[in-house]
């Protein structure tokens, strides 16, 4: 049998071998891999239906929002964007004030010229996704060092993204996947001008906050509404009074008809990024060094931050989103800790390793010699990691994202020092430098940040090893001639007095006439940069060396994996890329005598009330039409409202705002959360009971349409014709045809 017809047979076994519910399968791949498996699930379109680059298809109406983080979908023929409230509270936040504060209260245009413009927002469609792996095979092979390696394929990507993208509005990027043994072409539209269209009060975008996330049962409105524009020649284009609402190739038709356990559904959006072929090594490290600690410094963050917001309504404006930011993924560590236990994923993932070691060792000498090493190496290099993790750790959630007065003192420091000479230069430099500053202390608060500025010195100080203490930390020991224990709170309330970044007046004043000199010798940049430098010049060639390792190890481990398996058909880890899932509205048993139906309703948020907790406020609209049940065509049979429901589909972070497809391509719901059981899914599936929870549509169209009285967006989107009626009609039809 000739090696071809060897793969095809492969291949064929492969495809019958796919699990439904789990992957993040690559939509120009589908046709190939899951059609057949999908359509036997219930689809009803065709895999071209959903990915073709030369008609209009589903991937059209998909978008990453602000180049990824978190996904939105077209709902109308005049750019309307549908995506979640918590990726834009942001935005909400920015446009509020205490005057105005559309984050509390919520806010709707009532008409396109009441949009609000936004800076710094984008949405970017895929074109195509090319295999080009071809390209870089002759160039690479494994005796080349990993840095020599990573400077081929910059090259080999640079051309073809050249070639690619020369003389168009188009976007480019070769990404890699499987751990860098495969190569793909993905260009891209982006579109700038995007503007708020809609979003509901915190009590409903936002319902149940910190304490019902990543939780089932949810009761959750999370979703809000933007616009795309473009220029008048369909081009994109940055903001303009000129600019007209986009017409995407495809938009979603939006069904009413709700949904039921067992149906099919399908996501498609942007995952950000999961690591399902981690080996033991990064599961144990993960348990026994990063996630603890992230998850003790976050809470002290979290703790710092909460106090402020409580003591005044405009800090709580101010820090609502970056508490929230900060909080998300806190709890989410918190889970995937229990859950990576729970699920004894570090054994599972040894018992790979263990099939792996008698593959290679009962191999041929080819494969002996490529895989022996693999995972030994691995192993040394997570070694090696232990004495650099902790300070990266540290290093990022305190210092990089800790105290906003360093990493702002640091980009200051950068913007004064590239400054243009001549006056023109200087003076539009500086124009953008004020602009800059204007924007970091609208939302900031030098109090709470003083009080992080000492807690995160204080834990660096008392976690990291002294060996690796940057000099700085002997200035603060000296700093009260030894008469004194350490005073963190001392040493922070000094730099504050003393920094001209600090609150917004000084730093004005330090921009009328900035240098260079002065901004280096500003105490917060001194912080920044002595412990950065110290990490850059003591610790930064160690974890290059480390991390060149791991890449190397895990690219290989991937590559024999995939050869090992050939019964297996692998899809690629998530990187940001566009991905599709499908699976099927489902309840579940989450543990011994805890079983979840698949939706909740109105009458829930009704009994989650508690007027003395700011995450169970009910507004009194919402209310007075649950209490007249005035639910109009948004209503189930029972003549209920559903608000949420759950299914089996894969995602992580970034799929946030991704649509939730039914079999005939329209949209019946917007994705947003998972589930508090399956918090390691971002490492180990959890087939039976993890859960993507979802906004219903028809929970989404009643608060557009009966709650914010904006019903004219109601009428520009496409309502697609009820399956159910159709299928009662045709009931119908066969049954006067047999009379």
């Amino acid at each position: 049998m000739n090696k071809y017809i060897l793969s095809l047979l492969i291949l064929f076994v492969s495809i019958q071998n796919v699990i439904a519910d789990e992957g993040m399968w690559m939509p120009n791949l589908i046709k190939m891999i899951n059609e057949s498996d999908m359509q036997e699930m219930g689809l009803e379109l065709s895999a071209d239906d959903i990915y073709n680059i030369n008609n209009s298809s589903l991937k059209d109406a998909v978008v990453a929002l602000n180049g990824g983080g978190c996904t939105a979908e077209m709902i109308s023929a005049e750019g309307l964007m549908l995506t979640n409230h918590h990726c834009v509270d942001d935005i909400i936040q920015g446009h509020s004030s205490i005057e105005n504060n559309y984050f509390e209260n919520g806010f709707w245009a009532m008409s396109k010229s009441e949009e609000l413009k936004n800076e710094n927002l984008s949405a970017t469609f895929l074109v195509s996704i090319e295999d080009v792996t071809s390209q870089f095979i002759d160039s690479l092979d494994l005796s080349m060092s990993e840095s020599d390696r990573n400077k081929a394929i910059s090259k080999i990507s640079r051309k073809i993204v050249k070639e690619k993208t020369d003389s168009t509005t188009l976007s480019a990027r070769v990404r890699s996947f499987y751990g860098g043994n495969e190569f793909y072409l993905i260009t891209y539209i982006t579109y700038k001008d995007i503007r708020l269209v809609g979003a509901p009060p915190a009590a409903i975008g936002k319902f149940g906050g910190d304490t019902d996330n990543w939780m089932w049962p949810r009761h959750t409105g999370d979703f809000s509404l933007l616009r795309v524009y473009m220029a008048p020649d369909g081009s994109p284009a940055e903001y303009s009074v000129d600019n007209i609402p986009y017409v995407p190739k495809h938009h979603f038709p939006i069904q009413l008809d709700g949904v039921e356990n067992e149906d099919y559904t399908m996501i498609m959006g942007y995952p950000g990024r999961t690591n399902r072929f981690l080996t033991s090594y990064g599961v144990k490290e993960a348990l026994e060094t990063t996630y603890p600690e992230i998850i003790k410094i976050r809470t002290k963050k979290l703790e710092v931050m909460k106090k402020g917001m409580d003591a005044d309504k405009k800090t709580e404006l101010q820090y609502t989103a970056k508490y929230s930011g900060i909080s998300n993924y806190w709890k989410y560590f918190i889970g995937q800790s229990k859950g990576l236990k729970r699920m004894k994923v570090y054994s599972k993932k040894v018992a790979v390793e263990n099939r792996f070691k008698n593959w290679v060792n009962n191999g041929d000498s080819l494969r002996i010699k490529k895989y022996a090493d693999v995972l030994p190496s691995l192993e040394k290099a997570y070694e090696r990691n232990k004495k650099i993790a902790f300070n990266r750790t540290y290093l990022t959630e305190g210092i990089f994202q800790g105290p906003e007065i360093l990493s702002f003192s640091y980009t200051m420091k950068n913007r004064v020092s590239s400054l243009p000479k001549d006056k023109e230069g200087r003076t539009e430099g500086l124009r953008k430098l004020k602009k800059l500053a204007k924007e970091f202390y609208k939302n900031y608060n030098s109090t709470i940040d003083q009080e992080l500025l000492s807690a995160m010195l204080e834990m660096y100080y008392y976690n990291i090893p002294k060996p690796q203490h940057a000099p700085i930390f002997k200035k603060i020991e000296n700093q009260l001639f030894g008469f004194k224990n350490l005073d963190f709170d001392f040493y922070a309330k000094n730099l504050f007095k003393r920094s001209y970044f600090s609150n917004e007046e000084k730093c004005m004043k330090f921009l009328k006439n900035p240098s260079k000199f002065l901004a280096e010798k500003d105490p917060a940049f001194l912080v920044f940069s002595s412990i950065y430098d110290k990490y850059l010049k003591e610790l930064y060639p160690g974890r290059k060396q480390v991390r060149d390792l791991m890449r190397r190890g895990n690219r290989l481990f991937i590559a024999g994996v995939r050869e090992m398996d050939t019964l297996r058909r692998f899809y690629p880890d998530a990187n940001s890329t566009m991905r599709l899932t499908y699976g099927k509205v489902k309840d579940y048993q989450a543990q011994e005598a805890v079983f979840y139906d698949y939706y909740t309703t109105l009458s829930g948020v009704i009994d989650k009330e508690d007027s003395t907790n700011s995450e169970f406020i009910v507004p009194a609209r919402l209310k007075e039409l649950e209490s007249g049940r005035e639910y109009g065509k948004y209503a189930d049979r029972d003549g209920s409202l559903r608000v949420n429901f759950i299914s089996n589909n894969d995602i992580t972070g970034g799929n946030s705002g991704s649509p939730v497809i039914n079999a005939w391509g329209e949209i019946i719901g917007t994705a947003f959360d998972g589930n508090w059981e399956a918090m390691s899914g971002d490492i180990a599936f959890e087939k039976d009971i993890q859960r993507t929870i979802s906004v219903d549509i028809r929970y989404i169209m009643f608060i557009i349409d009966k709650y914010a009285n904006a019903g004219y967006l109601i009428d520009e989107m496409t309502i697609a014709p009820s399956r159910r009626d159709l299928e009662l009609d045709n009931e119908n039809k066969s049954s006067d045809f047999v009379n």
